[in-house]
């Protein structure tokens, strides 16, 4: 499922246009974004949560020629499923 159709799930759904149920999907997301941003995680019961990981500094090779690189440290986000998810999915 791409977003125009979860704007087409959405709008069938609640009965709102499908203009009124992209903005709410866009605000839901921005609203995760600007949450993770800030360091907090966004746990929605029966879903799952959003949170950010910390990846520390590596050292890896480049596989054509062998040679180390230095990986930067960098943050990443994640989505652990919940209960209610993962019963839903079986």
């Amino acid at each position: 499922m791409n977003k125009t159709e979860l704007v087409d799930a959405v709008a069938a759904k609640t009965g709102l246009t499908k203009a009124q149920s992209g903005e709410a999907i866009d605000a839901i997301v921005s609203a995760i974004e600007g949450a993770l941003k800030s360091g907090d995680q966004v746990s929605l019961v029966g879903f799952g949560t959003f949170s950010v990981s910390e990846r520390a500094a590596r050292t890896g090779r480049n596989p054509r020629t062998g040679a180390e690189i230095q990986i930067p440290a960098a943050k990443q986000p994640k989505f652990r499923p919940g209960k209610g998810l993962r019963e839903a999915v079986g």
